[in-house]
């Protein structure tokens, strides 16, 4: 008798378990995303000692067939694909038929299901594999899966799992992205009792990600929106004030799919460069949707990663959509510590009633002009502006001219002549309790969860007035809107970084040799790479000669990088050329730009004249992106005069 013999079909489970069912994680996912494909509106998930105890699904979706009951948990057994055609237009988010049997091999489930509304349903229960029960029960529409002593029978599995909390993590991960991926489907998570995350489902992205990740992450995103011929993307990302230290809160979704996806990752970090500081990472939630033609998805057991037909064009759609998105919002980080996290309530005057009858003469010139006097106009300042390009666009930024502040400041000072007003506090539902007349823009992270205006146009800087510096490192101005800090050395470095990218993109006009020339030495191995590599320095405008050995002479760089730096610039080059397995022009020419505005840039603790602060915000503001140096450092930072007033007490 020969030795290969096929498998028993328990086993044959068992070991399916192995790739599809990792951990509680593993099971909760497919169940919900079972639950997703019935078409449900409601999906409650409940947990109990990290899932190893205990994991309930429980759906209004459209429910199992009776007579389908017993198949669903056979392997392989599957509604969605009938042929091979099949597998190159999924539309569902199940379609192998291995979850199911593989679950079932590796715990005690019980399954309940309607069709509809009549009250019959039919409940299975299954224990590693083996049928315990089949029959009828009363149920509503819809179905309950519930899994309990997940890895009872394989005991070596169980030994391997983690603690609670840490399987307690994972569940919540899936619910949270199954949430995010499905806005308009209410998801309840609870464990060990409580309540973990409680979505409405109306459809809005935005309360969804509140609900996972705070009100304060949901305000300070901007929308994402945009499509081409093969795809369309939606979705929600964080302005640079408000990052993370790991790349899980990325959250990419393609046809509804939550995936790990580096063609979307990449192109999405890169949108961010320059904005965020180094080893920081944005909070996005990205909706890809395309058809199901340029996207192949059987690729991996648990379908978490999936490759595009046409990748390098996706690339370009994405990061092009998000950058898009960002430019035509302006970010200053509030300096406040006491405000900075936290919604800045609105403020509003309370209108003066007066019970003292005017003269007879006057009661008629009273009645034309109301009580605008009897209000003091102190608040204007503080709730009716914010620093601009927090959630005011270009369009709704106006800087005044010096004449016409001039004219306001003698306004409010006009109007500030009865100081018997009350300023009060919004910290509830009275959004519209301003007057008339006196608007209360609020930044665009502290507004409700309507999605921030856009703007066709990058954001205009604020025109700022030079007070002074503070240490020779922060130059301290202001406008009517408050106190702004600058950084005098991430401000020109950008203010350089643009003038030095511009110039390296025409480095045939610059480049001019050096009387003395620069000697650098390489050890062997690096020399060759370099050798391979003399035409990629030449694209910026650097000419290299070998000079026997292992020396290359530097015998012409550009004329306007920094006097005294040009060896240095050149040495950063190669080395930034040696770690690169693949030199791209575009990025050296990048990365070249930012050494020599670092190099050529005002230093800390170095004294400025006010003309020459002066001159340095005027080019600022006149920069494509003032907001963050190459580094991704902030350069601005505001502290509004409602912020101010809140420090020293004045408003309360």
């Amino acid at each position: 008798m020969g030795i290969i013999r096929p498998l028993d079909e328990h086993l044959a489970n068992q070991i399916a378990a192995g790739e599809v069912v990792e951990r509680p994680a593993s099971v909760l996912k497919e169940l919900i995303e079972n639950a997703v494909d019935a078409g449900s509106s409601r999906i409650d998930v409940v947990a109990e000692e990290g899932g190893l105890s205990l994991l309930r699904i429980t759906d209004d979706g459209a429910g199992i067939q009776s007579d389908d009951m017993l198949i669903a948990f056979q392997r392989h057994a599957t509604s969605k694909i009938a042929a091979a055609k099949d597998l190159f237009q999924i539309s569902t988010l199940g379609f192998r038929g291995e979850a199911l049997p593989s679950i079932a091999a590796v715990a005690k489930i019980r399954c309940v299901s309607a069709t509809d509304n009549g009250g019959l349903a039919r409940i299975v229960e299954i224990e590693g594999g083996a049928i315990r029960k089949d029959g009828e029960t009363n149920a509503p529409k819809g179905t309950e899966m519930t899994v309990r002593d997940l890895f009872f029978n394989t005991p070596a599995r169980l030994k391997y799992m983690k603690t609670v909390q840490t399987e307690l993590g994972h569940l919540s991960d899936v619910v949270y992205r199954q949430a995010l991926a499905h806005p308009d489907i209410a998801f309840t998570f609870q464990h060990n009792g409580s309540t973990l995350l409680r979505t409405p489902g109306n459809g809005d992205l935005r309360q969804v990600v509140a609900a996972i990740y705070g009100s304060s992450a949901a305000k300070s995103m901007v929308e994402i929106q945009g499509s081409d011929p093969d795809y369309s993307i939606a979705g929600l990302t964080a302005l640079p004030v408000e990052t993370r230290a790991n790349r899980n809160a990325v959250t990419v979704l393609v046809n509804g799919r939550y995936v790990r996806s580096q063609a979307v990752m990449q192109p999405l970090l890169q949108a961010y460069h320059t904005l965020l500081p180094v080893h920081r990472f944005p909070l996005s939630v990205v909706h890809l949707r395309m058809h199901p033609s340029l996207l192949d998805v059987n690729v991996h057991p648990a379908k978490l990663e999936v490759r595009f037909s046409k990748e390098a064009e996706l690339r370009t759609f994405v990061e092009e959509t998000v950058k898009r998105a960002l430019s035509a919002q302006a970010y200053i980080p509030s300096g406040s510590s006491t405000t900075s996290r936290t919604a800045k309530p609105q403020t509003w005057t309370q209108e003066q009633i007066r019970f003292q009858l005017p003269p007879a003469g006057a009661q008629a010139e009273t009645a034309a002009a109301g009580y605008a006097n009897s209000l003091p106009n102190t608040a204007s300042p503080i709730a009716g502006h914010n620093p601009p390009g927090i959630g005011e666009s270009s369009a709704q930024y106006d800087a005044p001219s010096p004449d016409r502040r001039a004219e306001q400041r003698a306004d409010q000072s006009a109007d500030q002549r009865d100081e018997r007003g009350q300023r009060f506090d919004s910290r509830s539902d009275f959004r519209s309790a301003s007057l008339p007349g006196s608007p209360v823009p609020e930044r665009v992270w502290q507004a409700a969860f309507e999605p921030p205006a856009s703007a066709s146009a990058k954001p205009t800087f604020p025109e700022l007035s030079w007070i002074g510096q503070l240490h020779g490192t922060y130059i301290v101005a202001q406008n009517e809107n408050g106190l702004y800090l600058i950084d005098q050395h991430a401000a020109h470095e950008r203010i350089n970084y643009e003038y030095y990218y511009e110039k390296f993109g025409k480095p045939e006009e610059a480049s001019q040799e050096l009387l003395l020339p620069v000697t650098l030495e390489f050890a062997p191995d690096e020399h060759a790479v370099i050798r391979d590599r003399i035409a990629s320095f030449e694209s910026a405008g650097v000419y290299l000669e070998e000079f026997g050995g292992n020396t290359f002479i530097v015998r012409a760089v550009p004329h306007w990088f920094p006097e005294g730096d040009e060896a240095d610039i050149v040495r950063e080059m190669a080395e930034w050329v040696l770690r690169e397995r693949k030199v791209d022009l575009h990025a050296l020419r990048e990365k070249a730009a930012i050494m020599c505005s670092c190099k050529a840039s005002i230093k800390a603790n170095q004294s400025q004249s006010r003309e020459a602060g002066e001159k340095l915000l005027e080019r600022l503001g006149a920069c494509g992106q003032p907001y963050t140096c190459p580094h991704g450092r902030p350069i601005v930072v505001s502290f509004s005069t409602y912020e101010l007033e809140k420090m020293f007490k004045r408003v309360m």
